[in-house]
């Protein structure tokens, strides 16, 4: 399967030349598999570009948002096959005790916020709320399970042709921990990591920034190398990044990161345009 990354921002897209090499859309990532059978993971502002190479290529796509925060889902609106007439798009998300999957997005595919409601979209369209475990994707197997962020928010694990990516881009494994973080199997989220061939990690703060955030259900670049460590991870990528981290900064912290931590796999900041292959 190939992996490609249209957005790699969190918290807010942050345009411009100074984010020119690793990307301002919010997060949005492309999992195409031999047969163009295609998953789309969040729907941040990196969808828009993203949905305009999907009609014609198959007619049905699938998009599992991790949870609900406005970065993930404010692309929503501009994906190009929620248009498209009898094209088939499924839209998986983590449940909720309070309100189904279709109240909560319809909050925001509606007016004022939206001009077009879900009801009207000309796309055969179908929501479903995660369940923990294993579902049958066409070619691929996704695995969902509930990890540490404020409000209703999964990781997923995708296999397919015998690889794995685990995606887990808001992540807090730290969260009550000063030392070093448990073992995988008690660690949130270490279950979907475990011998994965591509982790794709929160690292939006430095651990500085972190000290002034926690609870705020976000990773430190040192955090997220120590999960794809104990998780044995084979390729990690630094990803949802600060808006107040530019081009500049985000090359230094990595180059600061490699340097005191020394990681036994390889490590890089996500950057829009990149692809993998697994």
């Amino acid at each position: 399967m190939k992996v490609a990354l249209w957005g790699t921002r969190g918290s807010l897209p942050t345009p411009g030349p100074e984010t020119a090499r690793y990307g301002g859309n919010t997060v949005a990532v492309e999992v195409r598999a031999d047969d163009n059978s295609v998953l789309v993971l969040d729907a941040g502002t990196g969808i828009r570009n993203l949905g305009r190479t999907i009609p014609g290529t198959t007619r049905r796509v699938d998009v599992l948002l991790s949870h609900l925060h406005m970065d993930h889902i404010q692309g929503l609106g501009f994906f190009a096959p929620l248009y498209v007439p009898d094209m088939e798009v499924h839209i998986w998300g983590p449940p909720s005790p309070a309100e189904s999957l279709r109240s909560r997005l319809g909050r925001y595919m509606s007016p004022p916020l939206f001009p077009v409601r879900l009801r009207d979209l000309p796309c055969r369209l179908t929501l479903h709320e995660v369940p923990v475990g294993d579902v049958h994707i066409g070619p691929f197997t996704v695995d969902a399970s509930l990890v540490c962020h404020p409000g209703p928010t999964v990781g997923y694990r995708i296999t397919a042709g015998g690889r794995a990516l685990t995606y887990l881009p808001d992540h807090e494994p730290a969260l009550g921990v000063r030392g070093p973080l448990l073992r995988d199997g008690w660690t949130s989220g270490g279950s979907l990591a475990e011998d994965t061939d591509l982790l794709i990690h929160d690292g939006q703060y430095t651990d500085a920034q972190y000290e002034e955030r926690v609870g705020w259900g976000h990773s430190t670049f040192d955090r997220a190398v120590e999960f794809a460590r104990i998780t044995r991870a084979r390729k990690l990528v630094v990803f949802h990044h600060d808006p107040d981290h530019d081009d500049v900064t985000l090359a230094r912290l990595m180059n600061e990161l490699v340097a005191r931590s020394r990681p036994s796999m390889p490590v890089s900041a996500g950057r829009e345009g990149e692809v993998f292959t697994l």
